[in-house]
C-alpha cells in the first residue's frame, strides 16, 4: 500500500479475509460498487443477507472522526430515521485487517427518488428535518466544519501550491477564484450568524435510495446512505442539492421540501443566502479533491476530462456565473 496506490492490497481474497476476520462466513460472492474516495464492495454471506463493506482511504479520517460519524448514524437509526448505519459486531463498528480499516453495512436496494414529485420532496424534507433535529443536539468534535476556509481558501491554496492550473490560465483563474470567494464572504455576511449542526454533508440523489414498501416499512420511502462526508455546517447544505431547473422550479421544489422539513424543525430563511455560496465552495472543493487524488489509478480512468486546458477554462466560466448568482436575491420558497 502506497500513497499512489492506497488500495492496492484490496484483492478479492483480501476483501473476503477481512470480512471473515470479524467472524462472518462469506460465500465467495463480491461485487465492487461505485465509489472513488473509499472502496466499497457487496459481499455475500453464508446463511445471511449480503453486507456492504467500506474500506476507508488511508490517512483521510482519524479513527475518532470515523467513529463520530458512526455514532451519529447509529443515533439516527435508534430514532427510527431511515439511514444506513454501520453494523455493530463484537461491540465495534470500525474494524481493521492488515492495516486497512473497514466497516460493514446492511445491503440496501432502491431507486433514485422522483424529485419532480411534490409529495416525494415533502417526504424527503420530513426526514431531513428529523435528521437535523438530532444533528443539532451536539456538534462533531473530531470532524471539520464545512466553511469558507476548509472548502474555499484551503482548496485554492492547495491547487496553486501544486501547480495544477495551466500557466496561461493562472491569472484569470486566480482572479476569478478570489472574486468568487469575496462573493461567498458577502453571502455569509448577509445570512448572518446561522446555526451549525451535524449534517449528512453530501445529500445528492445518489445518496438517497427510494425503497418499495415491505413488512418493516409498508409505505416504503427514502433511505439515506453514505455519511462519509458528514460535517458541521448550515442546514441548507443538505437541501440545496435536491433543487434543479429554473428559479421558478427551484422555488416550488424548495417550498415542498420545507413543507415537510418544518414539521420537525424550524428552518432559518436567512440560510437561503448561502445556497449559491455553498455551490461555489463545492465547485472549488471538487476540483481540489480530484487533484489530490490524481495519483490514485482509479481517478485518471474515471475522470479523463480532468486537468485538461478545457477543464480549467470551463471552471473559470463556471465561477464567473456563480459570482453573478451570489449577488442576486436568493430563491425563496413558494
Amino acid at each position: 500500500m502506497t500513497e499512489h496506490a492506497p488500495f492496492a492490497v484490496l484483492t478479492p481474497d483480501f476483501v473476503l479475509d477481512a470480512i471473515e476476520s470479524v467472524g462472518l462466513l462469506t460465500d465467495g460472492r463480491q461485487l465492487a460498487l461505485n465509489s472513488y474516495e473509499n472502496r466499497v464492495y457487496q459481499v455475500g454471506l453464508e446463511d445471511a443477507a449480503a453486507v456492504v463493506a467500506k474500506f476507508y482511504r488511508p490517512a483521510r479520517w482519524s479513527d475518532e472522526a470515523i467513529l463520530e460519524e458512526h455514532a451519529f448514524s447509529a443515533e439516527l437509526a435508534e430514532r427510527e430515521i431511515p439511514v444506513a448505519a454501520p453494523l455493530l459486531i463484537d461491540g465495534r463498528t470500525l474494524h481493521q485487517h492488515e492495516g486497512m480499516r473497514f466497516a460493514l453495512f446492511p445491503r440496501l436496494s432502491g431507486r433514485a427518488p422522483e424529485l419532480s414529485d411534490p409529495a416525494t420532496l415533502e417526504w424527503l424534507g420530513r426526514f431531513l428535518g428529523r435528521i437535523h433535529a438530532v444533528g443539532g443536539l451536539q456538534h462533531y468534535q473530531q470532524r471539520p466544519a464545512l466553511d469558507i476556509d476548509s472548502f474555499g481558501t484551503e482548496p485554492r491554496d492547495w491547487l496553486l501550491a501544486h501547480d495544477f492550473i495551466p500557466p496561461d490560465l493562472l491569472p484569470a483563474w486566480r482572479s476569478t477564484v478570489d472574486q468568487a470567494l469575496d462573493g461567498v464572504r458577502r453571502a455569509y455576511e448577509r445570512a448572518g450568524d446561522v446555526a451549525s449542526l451535524r449534517l449528512h454533508g453530501d445529500c445528492h440523489m445518489g445518496n438517497v435510495l427510494w425503497q418499495p414498501g415491505d413488512g418493516n416499512r409498508p409505505e416504503g420511502g427514502p433511505q439515506f446512505v453514505d455519511f462519509d462526508d458528514s460535517r458541521n455546517g448550515p442546514a441548507v447544505q443538505d437541501l440545496w442539492m435536491l433543487l434543479s431547473g429554473e428559479r421558478s422550479e427551484m422555488a416550488l421544489q424548495l417550498g415542498d421540501i420545507l413543507e415537510g422539513y418544518e414539521d420537525f424543525r424550524d428552518f432559518d430563511d436567512r440560510e437561503l443566502y448561502l445556497v449559491e455560496a455553498l455551490r461555489t465552495l463545492r465547485l472549488l472543493h471538487y476540483s481540489a479533491w480530484l487533484a489530490r487524488r490524481w495519483n490514485d489509478p482509479a481517478f485518471p480512468a474515471a475522470f479523463p476530462w480532468f486537468n485538461t486546458q478545457r477543464y480549467w477554462q470551463e471552471r473559470v466560466l463556471e465561477l464567473r456565473e456563480q459570482i453573478a448568482l451570489m449577488d442576486e436575491e436568493p430563491v425563496w420558497p413558494e
